[in-house]
């Protein structure tokens, strides 16, 4: 395992994998992204098709051509990629489960926040639905499906029921060692063949907890019923 990533999956038409917490998506500053090390790694050009928050760890997809590219890309588009991800909280959220939806609007320090248009004219609407555990005393696990694919959109949907995510400082997070947020499952179907990546988090004090690997486990026996989409 390298610093910035590990290597999930390499296919002919993509490659899959792990992103460390805290490695930047792009190069910046002088030092390479973290599509630029994988690049550098494989000795070939790849081509995102989505991203992750510079604080945000897992699964992440490249493809390995402009054409395998398109094909992803439209995948994503219409929302036939299937995401999930992991996060903790240290508060407990005004409601166990359910659906945070609305148009993502810039706000100040970077931050972002979610109004209550419909949409706000620069297609920005996110739609966030999720399911809750406690853990352990003052530690909540949540397991979210992302609707859309808008900057922040989760650090905001958490934040917004009162249960910022464990480390985001950004958000008002509790401090800790990592912002626990996870991109945790990928499903797609591509060409007529069925894909779907699960990927634990690795590093974490509190990732590595026996009742998160037990809530991990029901999860996936017993996967959530989600409301349809509209």
């Amino acid at each position: 395992m390298t610093a910035s990533f590990t290597l999930i999956a390499d296919t002919a038409d993509f490659v899959v994998i792990d992103k460390a917490a805290g490695v930047h998506f792009h190069s910046q500053d002088g030092s390479a992204g973290v599509v630029a090390q994988v690049e550098a790694a494989l000795a070939r050009k790849l081509y995102p098709v989505h991203r992750l928050d510079t604080p945000t760890s897992g699964l992440l997809l490249l493809a390995n051509s402009s054409a395998a590219a398109a094909k992803l890309s439209q995948l994503f588009a219409e929302h036939k990629v299937e995401k999930r991800y992991l996060a903790l909280s240290g508060h407990k959220p005004s409601k166990k489960q359910g659906t945070v939806e609305g148009a993502m609007a810039k706000a100040r320090r970077s931050q972002w926040k979610l109004t209550r248009d419909k949409d706000n004219g620069h297609n920005n609407y996110a739609i966030t639905q999720f399911v809750s555990a406690a853990l352990q005393p003052g530690i909540r696990a949540f397991l979210l499906r992302p609707l859309s694919g808008r900057t922040h959109q989760i650090r905001v949907a958490l934040k917004s029921v009162a249960a910022p995510i464990l480390g985001d400082s950004l958000y008002g997070g509790a401090s800790a060692d990592r912002t626990y947020l996870h991109a945790y499952q990928l499903t797609f179907e591509l060409d007529g063949q069925q894909h779907q990546f699960t990927c634990p988090p690795i590093l974490g004090e509190h990732y590595q907890s026996s009742e998160l690997t037990a809530q991990l486990a029901q999860w996936q026996a017993e996967p959530p019923v989600w409301p349809k989409r509209r």
